[in-house]
Formats: C-alpha cells, structure tokens, sequence
C-alpha cells in the first residue's frame, strides 16, 4: 500500500479475514503471560473472536483478582504463569518489561521446539544483550504491537472497531510465523496490520512514549499553562486554551481529516498564526528529538529504564512522581474542568 509516496507492506481484515485466522490458529492455544496493561484486551478479544485462549498470572494479587472479574475460570482458563507457559503453543509475553527480564528464567524451560514467542513490545528481544532474553533458536518469535493501550483496543473492539497495530517477524523456525503472527494479529482487534521489525517497534515507541505521545506533550502544555498563569491569566482560562479546546475539539477534527482540513476550517487568524509559528516551534524541538532517538538507538534509554525499574523502592518513587504531576495546579484545574463538560452533568 502507498503512503505519501511511499510503498508499505499493510495487512486489512479483507485481505486476511477473521475466518482465515481462525483456520490458521485452530490447533493452538495461545497462553496470555501477564494480565496488567495489554494482557486483559488482547486476551479478551481473542476470547470474544472464538480463539483457544488461557492467561498466566501471579495467583493472589490485584491482576489475578482481576482476571476472575472477566471470567477467566483457574484450573481451566487461569493458571500460573509457568503452567500456562507450558500450556501453550503460543506463549504472549505481555508482561511488563521490567517483570518480563525477571520471569524469563522461569518462562523459558517451556519453550519447546515448534512454539511461538509472542511480544507486543521490541524491548526485550532488541536489547536482549541487556535483558538476558535470548529465545531457543527452534520456536518463532513474532511482535504484534496495537497502537494504543489494552484498554483502547479492547474498547474500540467492543464498538466494532479496530486499533491498528504493527507486526514483525524476528525468529521463523516453523515456516509458519506468518501466518500466525498476522492471524494474532487479526485476533486481537486491530485495524489493519503493518510490517516492521523488533528494533525499528522499540525505537519508534520509546521515541513516541517519550515525544509527542506522552513526554514532549506534558512538556509544552506545562509551558504553554505556565506562561498563561504568569502573565495573569486565571487557572481556568489557562488549561482552557492549553487542554481543553486541544483534547476536546482540534484532535477530533486532525484525527478524522488531517492536519491540513483542521487548518483549512479554522478562523484565518489562527490558520496565520499556525502557519508562522509552526516551523520555530519544529526547529526548537528537532535537535530534543534527535538527541532522544540517539538515546534510543544507543540502548541507554533503556539502561536507564531497566535501572531504574530494577530498584526495591521503584514503585512508591513513581507514585511519588505521579503525585506530584496529579496534584500540579494545571492538572487540578483539569480535573474541575472535565467534572463541568455538559456530559457530566
């Protein structure tokens, strides 16, 4: 498929329907290693789309209680994490990467010859000299990365909806990788499917997490808030004009049409300012960028994130960080604002 002049490998559901993946993956159980942040939609919508599905999990913690809520049934569809390992045919490692280095040992005894390794996320096998995850040379190992969280995937796939997702084949020692990689992918809910590779998902994706997505996105509206509130303007008007007219009417309208049909059918003083400010802002934030994706492409961003979420106290430090962000006066102010959109009223 062409895009912007460019030719891309690209899956749909025409090209590849539900039937055909369901044909593909008929005799396999597909084992869900991991019910935090992608595990529950992923494995919910395979379920929901008549796949062989079981979920692995630590028994006892808030996951495990989790995974009964949606009806997963122990000793049947929940088990352990390395009975359902052994369980499987093809074993989705949904983990965390912090917790997918620490399972590793346990997980790997039951990779057994003809299996399939399943990431939804490069790190661990691109860095693997880092991690320690280093597959048997005798099974496949597949990526099939949804664009978004488990909770928008699941929820777009309950609208009848899909989110789009990346794949990419790292080890094919069956033949078959595929052929399973793009009917898991078909499973899980997405959109359509386009080819990549293990390194070029993970430097795309620390690069988006840490840029536009997440990162650089609190970076400017925090600057643009800030610079209102300094120059008088109230809380209220700040976020208004940073946030809210951002969130809740211009993303709508880029998502649906593009950049270029927002500006055309925006008044013309902002179309001008738009026009004029655009490229300071891009020559601002390109060398951020540059220096970012080197941090990437080098492998110490994710030293850094491997350090950092080995330590005994990482979890009660990051809910010190996100304290800290929630309890900001920007996003107070949001939190008024959104309880007074006509919807929650």
């Amino acid at each position: 498929m062409n895009f912007g002049g460019i030719n891309e490998t690209v899956v749909t559901r025409d090209e590849f329907p539900l039937k055909q993946a369901q044909d593909v993956l008929q005799n396999e159980t597909i084992a869900v290693i991991g019910y935090g942040v992608q595990g529950p939609g992923q494995s919910l919508n395979l379920r929901d789309n008549g796949f062989n599905v079981i979920v692995g999990q630590r028994p006892g913690g808030k996951t495990w209680d989790k995974a009964l809520a949606d009806g997963w049934i122990p000793g049947t569809t929940l088990f352990d994490i390395e009975e359902a390992a052994q369980r499987g045919t093809i074993v989705q490692y949904l983990l965390s990467d912090a917790a997918q280095i620490e399972v590793w040992p346990r997980i790997k005894p039951a990779l057994t010859a003809g299996k399939a390794l399943y990431f939804s996320h490069g790190f661990g096998i691109t860095y693997k000299e880092r991690t320690h995850i280093i597959p048997p040379a005798d099974i496949d190992v597949i990526l099939v990365a949804p664009k978004g969280s488990g909770t928008s995937l699941r929820r777009m796939f309950l609208q009848g909806r899909g989110l789009n997702s990346s794949f990419a084949i790292f080890q094919d020692a069956t033949g078959k990788a595929w052929e399973r990689v793009v009917a898991l992918g078909i499973g899980v809910g997405s959109g359509y499917l386009f080819e990549t590779t293990f390194k070029k998902e993970v430097y795309s994706d620390l690069t988006g997490e840490r840029g536009t997505l997440m990162g650089a996105i609190q970076g400017l509206l925090l600057a643009q808030y800030e610079t209102l509130r300094e120059h008088g303007h109230n809380p209220s008007e700040a976020f208004n004009e940073t946030v809210e007219e951002l969130t809740q009417s211009l993303m709508p309208l880029f998502a649906e049409n593009g950049m270029d049909w927002m500006y055309a059918n925006c008044s013309t003083t902002a179309q001008r300012g738009a026009l004029d400010w655009m490229q300071p802002f891009h020559d601002a934030t390109k060398p951020v960028f540059e220096l970012l994706y080197n941090e990437v492409a080098s492998g110490r961003e994710a030293q850094r994130s491997i350090d950092s979420n080995s330590k005994a106290d990482y979890r009660e430090r990051l809910e010190d960080e996100l304290a800290a962000l929630r309890n900001s006066e920007m996003w107070r102010t949001g939190a008024v604002v959104r309880k007074l959109r006509p919807e929650n009223n």
